[in-house]
């Protein structure tokens, strides 16, 4: 299968979920608004979600994938037996971390919460319990990245893409009955109640749907008495140092909620809704892209075709740049139109949608950088090397707190979505340095070239988009008709301005499209 075409299939299906993701946030904003419970809210769906990032998606997949890629070459039964024994002892940490958690979980989101909500006896308790409640989704959902793993290591890739799609049908549940309730307080906090409620179910369904599809694709796995083989010891020695590289990147998270707390009530709201746009095409492009690459490097890399990796490398580059840099271009210039269309009303103010707005556009500055690191680091994993990401991303992280010390108390909230830009861009300066020097991937010429002009038609697009925006003022925060018609007006100006700009340019011709649909490994 093509690099195009696998990156659709996961990406399509992101893109199904995050437009859930969307309905949610939008249901969100309206319910609960930028208000303590909504700030207590965003920090209970977070903790669960730092731990699970730190524990299982990047870390124990990028560790995992090419060590059953090498054991599949020697058959089934040997990949499988070397899953059970990861199982096997895996499972039983969980738990045990699991019911740790939930012990601290009162001194955790007292430190953590904002002024606000920790003067608040009230809401800080059920923000506790939301948190508590909402924290059993990391035990579903570190198992259920073993079982992604699996299947993505079979090219299998659609059930993972699509089972996040049910942790927003489950938040949209519970929002709406919780929506239901008397008005006011009330309300907000029984939705929040029951979104901490949905959280954890939606971890157990994305298990189960999982273990479905691994079960249709002929690879069955059974729970053994843990036991640390040699298999669990050579994946220990990998996932470790890849902990670390994702701990750095969830250390920064909580130095971000270190700073939040320090910030007005709604600043937790403010930078999670506007992480929302960034998310999408981070999730939809550079996730899809990560997951796609990594199995086809892996194989590439075992049988000695430097070569070809090379060139699904510079095609992942390419290809990521092409729609990233567009989007963050349009992102940059007209998030605040897209945040007061979608998420003013209701408790959601106009003013809170413009705020959220600013914070869109410091966050999609680094949003390129941040689909390159996940295009970046397989080239490391696939060879066996986690450690040389982790000490990039220490030195992002360094960067990143230094500007969050000397910019928080100047620009608030905005300081937190520009710092981590930089970060980013400074961890992929580093990671291709150190690839280069290596000698494991230069950049083609033509591949260079081929950027510069997609950022010359971006920068087009985006001019043109900075003229539109004054046209469609009146009418961000309108009625549905007008918002319709406004966001209407800057999708078609990006579109045709951007369409045009790349014709004349030849960002994209019918040789690139025939390179990059080509079959990988």
């Amino acid at each position: 299968m093509s690099l195009l075409k696998n990156v659709g299939t996961i990406g399509g299906l992101t893109a199904v979920s995050r437009v859930f993701g969307f309905v949610r946030d939008m249901l969100v904003a309206r319910v609960l608004g930028a208000t303590a419970m909504g700030d207590a809210w965003q920090l209970a769906f977070m903790l669960p979600n730092i731990f699970r990032r730190l524990f299982a998606e990047g870390a124990f997949a990028s560790a995992f994938v090419p060590l059953f890629n090498r054991r599949m070459n020697e058959g089934q039964s040997e990949a499988r037996r070397f899953a059970e024994s990861v199982l096997s002892v895996l499972l039983p940490i969980l738990i045990a971390f699991g019911a740790l958690a939930l012990v601290v979980m009162p001194w955790v989101v007292g430190f953590f919460a904002p002024d606000g909500l920790a003067e608040d006896g009230e809401n800080l308790a059920i923000a506790t319990v939301m948190a508590r409640i909402a924290f059993p989704y990391l035990v579903f959902m570190s198992l259920a990245t073993l079982v992604a793993a699996i299947l993505n290591s079979l090219s299998r890739f659609a059930a993972a893409a699509a089972a996040p799609i049910l942790l927003n049908i489950c938040l949209l549940t519970a929002l709406t009955w919780g929506a239901l309730q008397p008005d006011g307080e009330a309300t907000r906090q029984a939705a929040a109640f029951w979104m901490a409620v949905a959280v954890s179910v939606s971890g157990l369904l994305q298990l189960l749907w999982l273990l479905f599809w691994m079960r249709r694709a002929g690879f069955r796995l059974a729970l053994a008495a843990p036991r640390v083989t040699k298999g669990v010891k050579e994946l220990g020695i990998l996932v470790v140092p890849a902990i670390f590289g994702a701990g750095v990147y969830q250390i920064s998270r909580f130095i971000d909620l270190f700073f939040l707390s320090t910030l007005p009530v709604g600043s937790y709201t403010y930078l999670n809704m506007a992480d929302r746009w960034n998310q999408l095409p981070l999730g939809i492009i550079g996730i899809a892209l990560g997951t796609a690459i990594l199995p086809a490097l892996s194989r590439y890399l075992g049988k000695g075709e430097a070569d070809e990796a090379s060139r699904l490398q510079s095609n992942a580059i390419e290809l990521a740049m092409l729609l990233t840099v567009p989007a963050a271009a349009a992102l940059f210039v007209s998030g605040s139109a897209f945040t007061r269309v979608f998420f003013a009303q209701g408790e959601f103010t106009v003013d809170d949608a413009l705020i959220t707005g600013t914070v869109v556009s410091g966050l999609v500055i680094g949003l390129p950088a941040y689909v390159l690191v996940k295009v970046l680091t397989p080239n490391f994993f696939a060879r066996k090397d986690t450690r040389t990401p982790v000490y990039t991303a220490a030195a992002s992280l360094v960067v990143t707190v230094g500007l969050n010390i000397v910019l928080v108390p100047r620009l608030g909230v905005l300081a937190l979505a520009i710092a981590g830009s930089v970060g980013a861009w400074v961890n992929v300066m580093l990671l291709y340095t150190i690839l280069a020097k290596r000698g494991f991937f230069h950049l083609p010429a033509r591949v260079f070239w081929r950027i510069v002009r997609i950022v010359l038609a971006a920068l087009v697009m985006g001019a043109a988009l900075w003229f539109a925006m004054p046209y469609g003022e009146g009418w961000f925060a309108g009625s549905i008709d007008e918002r319709a018609l406004a966001i209407g007006m800057i999708l078609l100006v990006g579109l045709v301005t951007f369409t045009v700009a790349a014709v004349a340019l030849r960002v994209l011709d019918k040789e690139t499209v025939q390179r990059l649909m080509r079959r990988q490994g």
